[in-house]
């Protein structure tokens, strides 16, 4: 049984968390580099509430969003 929780343990070290730890030593080189993953999904959610935004305001405009508190029956 042993041997079996130290197969898992192997597993998540070494293939798992391998490219976690390839950030953890990219970081002391630079900082930039390691964290570009980070900025990459920052800018998609900044391009994503855009959008999101946008749509809103065409909705609003066109006078089809349901503004009315009794639009759920849970609101009642």
């Amino acid at each position: 049984m042993k041997a079996f929780f130290e197969g898992i343990q192997w597993l998540f070290e070494n293939i798992f968390f391998a490219l976690h730890d390839y950030l953890r030593a990219l970081e002391l080189k630079s900082w930039f580099a390691a964290n570009t993953l980070n900025w990459i999904f920052m800018a998609i959610c900044a391009v994503a509430i855009v959008y999101w935004i946008k749509q809103l305001k065409l909705y609003e405009e066109k006078g089809e969003e349901n503004q009315d508190t009794t639009a759920h029956s849970f609101l009642k």
